[in-house]
């Protein structure tokens, strides 16, 4: 009989050990699903939460033309409200650039004020062809200061006593310098103005140059005068004196971030940033890149 009650006394005392252990799992199951619930409500989960949101797009270098820093300025912001991306743009003339890329300096997409440089980097095959497309157009102008009173009022007038200075963009690596050389050279004065000409090396600074009144005219973009009230437009290039003012841009072949970049560019030919460059004095230019 001792036997027997040792043995039931034994089975009892199994079975509880076994009722607590299902007991113990039971609350560590629900302590686990309490603290994913935490976990989700402080922001700490995870992965498909995160997709809901936008995708991060890392970083895109671009190289762009001086003019465009105004008008880049609003494009980023507009961008930025749909794209997880930073946008990191670095603004000099358009030859300067071209050479940085040459050089392989890190660069994702090349926006330039001039099909010329384009043109080298295409050729030199440093650019994804299948991106590079022409965007926009520009105009090339005479400006004075707002208060000036020398009476100029035609790309001739610089050949006169009214100019005794003319800032101008270097036409070594200035896109709007050879623009301006063209235009001189067409009027069979560019001998006459080089004498006279202070360069610059990109066309803010020839623009700054005017606003100050360090130099009585300057040539810039129709869109660099329409950026301050210190400066005005007394002329255009005639027609047929200068090639057409094309902006051509392009994801550059070794580009870190060729995806974002090819993103970017896409934006940048939509009708939504059409808009915002037209704000900023810009017209829309044959999407075709003429590689001629």
């Amino acid at each position: 009989m001792r036997s027997i009650k040792k043995l039931i006394l034994s089975m009892m005392a199994v079975m509880a050990l076994l009722l607590c252990a299902c007991a113990s799992g039971s609350d560590s199951k629900e302590t686990k699903k309490e603290e994913a619930a935490t976990a989700l409500g402080n922001g700490t989960e995870s992965d498909s939460t995160q997709a809901q949101g936008n995708k991060d797009e890392g970083e895109i270098i671009i190289l762009a033309a001086a003019s465009l820093k105004d008008v880049c300025a609003e494009l980023e912001t507009e961008y930025k409200k749909t794209h997880d991306v930073k946008l990191t743009f670095s603004f000099g003339s358009s030859g300067a650039l071209q050479t940085q890329i040459e050089e392989g300096a890190p660069a994702d997409i090349f926006f330039s004020a001039s099909t010329k440089q384009m043109k080298a980097l295409y050729d030199a095959g440093k650019m994804d062809e299948s991106t590079v497309r022409s965007l926009l157009e520009n105009k090339i102008v005479l400006i004075v200061p707002s208060d000036s009173t020398a009476g100029i009022t035609s790309f001739e007038d610089v050949n006169t006593d009214k100019v005794k200075m003319i800032g101008l963009g270097d036409p070594e690596s200035v896109p709007a310098g050879q623009y301006a050389a063209e235009v001189f050279t067409s009027l069979g004065i560019l001998d006459a103005i080089n004498k006279k000409a202070n360069f610059g090396t990109d066309v803010r600074t020839v623009l700054s140059w005017v606003e100050t009144g360090n130099v009585d005219c300057g040539v810039v973009y129709a869109t660099d005068a329409y950026t301050t009230d210190k400066v005005k437009i007394v002329a255009e290039a005639p027609a047929g004196s200068c090639r057409q003012v094309i902006y051509p841009a392009g994801v550059v072949k070794d580009a870190k971030n060729p995806e974002a970049a090819k993103s970017f560019m896409d934006y940048l030919a939509s009708e939504e940033a059409f808009k915002i460059f037209a704000k900023y004095g810009f017209t829309s230019a044959s999407d075709r890149f003429n590689i001629n």
